[in-house]
């Protein structure tokens, strides 16, 4: 959810401002703004030279927990705003650091809970942002009374977070790749534990004791070892082990393994339920690749529409991994597949510049000239426009599972199903790509080639015949499967992947790559059985009892072109993206040890299926 700092650095060259270029055209001062309860925040605020009575800006704000660096006055970032359109039209650029983190003041609290009955000196990240809002229009000379703010990866929750600030100046806010609940975003799918964010938490789980302008945790970071990633987290040991050896003293990572259900700890962090009573324009943006908040920027665009009648909202998702619209990378590609030129460019030229540019320099009463959803088809490789999300013209279909193998429109007449042995010792690895084991968190792995998971005999899966026409999955998944186990616990992985022809061309760009019969993963998710009933109150599985488990994958667009395949892959295991299950039901499986860990064999009956919007 993080920015990894090879990334940050690319942002920076590809922009086509210098720092003298920003000198030239900017002033920046540095300030502490006081916020209710006395915690003074910094803020950087980079004003157009030309500011005048007679040349008023709008304010673009970004509050954040990943620093504003350069810090002093005589040092300015090279890129302002969210892009070089937006820098290059000129507004009255803020950044701010949040409580507790470089140079502001405060303890900084991971997805600050929101407060509902506030009191004067009640503070959250809501009332730090009218605060701060109140200060800047107050404060700053000649702005034209209207502020936007935008943000993405976890300062998009602070931008979420900062819709419910109501303040009469905010009139745009944009959340792009949004935080939304850490039980489902980021560190947990469904409550299943992010191993491959182990790396991270020193980011997140340290506390600065004075004014820092530089990262006061990076010698808590773990040091690769080994080109070959996998090696750590093969030698890692059980969950338990690793928390022991590398975290006893890290904050959030005490608090994650101490609270392993959706207790009123995460409840109070789920901001979804307070999204409510936002009246002002919102563009929620995402990527369909996003492996770390593709289901906060689904959800919050949801949760806006059905609870904010009155906020101007829509959402664009592209085929970007995380914040990849941030920086233009020519002919793009996520992993191996190639889907157009300059599509980030054409992102922020028609997208965030528009929204930003109607809304803080036009008549921002009026809704922008935007579809409500413009979203990526990921199989054709083109943008779509929608007046609604999921689009109201799509329509109900199953996939079937056939004991067969044969993923079939119509449920089997047989009372059968298809059998796998699953070892937490030996998990399914979630991805080949053993180098980036070493990154800050796992990517490529979202569009990747499935075919090395078809020979293991812990995974089943179920393929269609080739496709006779193009067939469009647009809209919501649901995998409702039935299942028995020899044990009291598992997970379930499933993976939609869109095979493609035994005749597949190359690509010159990617020599080494075999397109013919590519198993492109289009999308995934991991269930928890424990927690199929409620998130709350996990309960045991029954050894060699048919259960439910039904649980929801993240929306897609993708057709699914003629002569392709479309195939249905099931297993147990993710490993080392997901921490591994140990198959016996513990009240915390976070604290397993390796005597904990079950083989199991897992059934998958024949009538279960998953449930996608069919767009024909």
């Amino acid at each position: 959810m993080k920015y990894i700092l090879t990334t940050i650095a690319l942002l920076l060259s590809v922009s086509l401002f210098s720092q003298e270029d920003t000198k030239t055209t900017y002033d920046k001062k540095e300030v502490y703004i006081s916020m209710r309860d006395g915690t003074k925040l910094f803020t950087a605020i980079y004003t157009p030279k030309d500011i005048s009575k007679d040349k008023k800006y709008p304010i673009l704000m970004e509050r954040t927990c990943y620093s504003i660096a350069p810090y002093g006055e005589e040092k300015f970032q090279k890129h302002l705003g969210p892009n070089d359109f937006l820098q290059k039209d000129k507004y009255i650029f803020v950044y701010q650091d949040v409580r507790g983190r470089y140079m502001s003041e405060g303890v900084f609290t991971n997805m600050t809970p929101q407060v509902i009955n506030k009191t004067k000196k009640d503070v959250d990240e809501s009332t730090d942002t009218y605060d701060t809002i109140d200060w800047l229009v107050k404060n700053v000379t000649n702005n034209n009374g209207k502020i936007g703010q935008y943000g993405t990866s976890y300062p998009g929750f602070y931008t979420a977070a900062g819709t419910l600030a109501n303040h009469p100046a905010l009139v745009a806010s944009s959340p792009q790749a949004p935080v939304s609940d850490f039980f489902f975003d980021d560190f947990h799918h469904n409550g299943a534990f992010s191993m491959g964010y182990f790396k991270t938490f020193p980011v997140f789980g340290v506390q600065k004791t004075k004014a820092e302008t530089k990262d006061w945790y990076s010698d808590q970071m773990i040091k690769s070892t080994s080109k070959d990633g996998s090696i750590f987290y093969n030698e890692i040991g059980t969950l338990k082990e690793g928390v022991d050896k590398h975290y006893p003293n890290n904050f959030f990572m005490q608090e994650m393994v101490s609270h392993p259900s959706y207790d009123e700890f995460w409840q109070s962090r789920n901001l979804l339920p307070h999204l409510k009573g936002i009246n002002h324009a919102v563009l929620t943006v995402g990527g369909w690749f996003d492996a770390e908040d593709l289901a906060g920027a689904l959800n919050i665009y949801k949760t806006i529409e059905k609870n904010n009648p009155k906020a101007k909202n829509t959402i664009v998702m592209g085929p970007f991994s995380h914040g990849g619209w941030s920086y233009e990378s020519g002919k793009h590609y996520h992993n191996d597949i190639y889907f157009g030129d300059s599509i980030a460019t054409f992102y922020q030229k028609n997208m965030e510049y528009k929204f930003f540019n109607h809304y803080l320099k036009e008549k921002s009463k009026d809704a922008v000239a935007l579809p409500e959803a413009y979203m990526f088809d990921t199989g054709k490789k083109e943008w779509k426009e929608f007046a609604s999300w999921p689009p109201k013209e799509s329509s109900k279909f199953n996939f079937y599972f056939n004991s067969n193998g044969k993923l079939a429109s119509e449920k089997s007449t047989n009372s059968s199903f298809s059998e796998y042995y699953s070892d937490p010792n030996k998990p399914v690895p979630s991805s080949i790509n053993y180098a980036e084991y070493n990154g800050f968190t796992p990517r490529n792995y979202m569009s990747e080639d499935q075919r090395f998971a078809l020979s293991r005999p812990d995974v089943v899966s179920f393929t269609t015949d080739y496709l006779t026409a193009d067939v469009t999955l647009a809209g919501e998944i649901m995998a409702k499967l039935k299942i028995a186990t020899t044990a009291t616990d598992a997970d379930f992985v499933v993976k939609l992947i869109d095979i493609f022809p035994a005749d597949e061309p190359q690509n010159k760009d990617k020599p080494n790559v075999l397109y013919a019969n590519y198993h492109q993963m289009v999308r995934s998710e991991v269930m928890p059985a424990r927690f199929r009933n409620s998130f709350e109150k996990p309960e045991p599985l029954t050894p060699d009892k048919t259960t439910e488990v039904n649980f929801r994958l993240q929306d897609v667009l993708h057709t699914f072109k003629k002569g392709h395949k479309i195939q249905i892959q099931i297993q147990s295991t993710w490993y080392p993206l997901v921490a591994v299950n140990p198959q016996n039901f513990l009240e915390n499986p976070y604290l397993a040890k390796k005597e904990d860990y079950t083989k199991a064999f897992i059934k998958i009956f024949d009538d279960s299926y998953v449930e996608v919007d069919i767009i024909k």
